[in-house]
């Protein structure tokens, strides 16, 4: 029995000496415990107020697109214009992007091919642009050069998107195909055309043309 007791006392007394020992460490550490919690908490509740925010600037964005591109449709081209613009310049990321080819190409639709020419330029000449879509830039800038530009030299800028690994190749070689038909040079036209329209790879649009164009240009 008394070693019974004896066994409880120690355990008791190990138990408070427990209890000190950690209460000493809180005293010491706790209050860091305590901030890296805090830091924890405040993190994550910042994490979700970001989150939240960039949600909502995003929609905001997307709300703002959707209209231009409704005044767009109605035909409302100089107000759509603007609007792109406006949301080009004060957005960012993708929408940025995409509001500013949809302004250049609301400048191609209202006539002013000298506009879109130049708003293509800026893109293409943009590092903060996707490269896939600086090269979608000079596509569209030399279209919209094809009645008044150098022929070499549209020539000239499409030729690196010609490239069997570039995703705009089959459009860059229709084009090039008739710059070298304008500038004279048929067999270069023809060489493009036949390869345009035996590629599997081309869209069916695209081959349909090239087969078009190199029947009308003949042997």
């Amino acid at each position: 029995m008394a070693d019974h007791t004896q066994d409880g006392i120690f355990r008791e007394i190990d138990e408070e000496l427990r209890q000190e020992h950690y209460a000493k460490l809180w005293k010491k550490y706790g209050i860091y415990v305590a901030s890296a919690a805090l830091v924890l908490v405040v993190a994550v509740a910042g994490y979700q107020i970001l989150s939240n925010y960039y949600i909502n600037i995003r929609m905001a964005q997307g709300e703002r697109f959707a209209q231009a591109t409704g005044l767009a449709e109605a035909d409302r081209l100089d107000e759509a214009g603007e609007a792109f613009s406006r949301l080009g310049n004060e957005a960012g990321g993708g929408y940025a992007q995409l509001a500013r080819f949809q302004a250049a190409a609301i400048l191609g639709r209202s006539g002013d091919r000298e506009g879109a020419a130049l708003a293509y330029r800026e893109l293409a000449e943009d590092g903060g642009v996707d490269a896939i879509y600086r090269d979608l830039a000079v596509v569209l800038g030399v279209l919209n050069e094809l009645n008044g530009g150098d022929s070499a030299n549209l020539i000239l800028r499409l030729a690196p998107l010609r490239a069997d690994d570039n995703p705009w190749r089959h459009s860059a070689r229709e084009i090039t195909a008739v710059l070298y038909q304008r500038s004279g040079e048929r067999a270069k036209a023809r060489q493009l055309l036949g390869g345009l329209g035996g590629d599997a790879t081309a869209p069916q649009g695209i081959r349909e043309r090239a087969a078009e164009m190199l029947a009308a240009l003949g042997k």
